[in-house]
């Protein structure tokens, strides 16, 4: 049986802010500390982590949801991609986002604990000191 997490997580910035954060490699790697090669582009390859994640964009609407194709160097070979929807939404003081994160592999439920310390902490405070500077 196929895994899903849903996560939700305010940020101190707009969602154009973290939408084109997120699909642009230099600021990708800042806000959370791993290497990534972005694509803003539908269709378009992307790496994060250092190679660790892998993916290809499926849907972009701007600022609102991004939705792609995601797998780590953890799946098996065989292993479908992952489905990762990101949805932002404007809120009194910055955004929440929404992450579905569907297809996982039976019993790879570790990518919670990844989300929350690999992206959501680090963004968080790269949003935050975007927004004191």
């Amino acid at each position: 049986m196929k895994e899903t997490i849903i996560l939700h997580q305010h940020f101190n910035a707009s969602p154009e802010d973290i939408y084109n954060a997120w699909l642009d490699s230099k600021e990708h790697t800042a806000m959370t500390g791993g290497e990534a090669e972005c694509s803003d582009k539908a269709e378009g390859v992307f790496t994060t982590w250092d190679g660790y994640i892998s993916g290809r964009n499926i849907k972009l609407v701007p600022n609102m949801e991004i939705v792609q194709n995601w797998r780590t160097s953890e799946f098996l070979e065989d292993d479908e991609d992952s489905v990762l929807k990101i949805r932002l939404s404007k809120v009194k003081n910055g955004t929440e986002m929404t992450l579905h994160h569907s297809n996982i592999p039976e019993g790879q439920l570790q990518y919670e604990t990844g989300w929350k310390e690999h992206y959501f902490e680090p963004m968080t405070e790269y949003f935050d000191n975007k927004k004191a500077n």
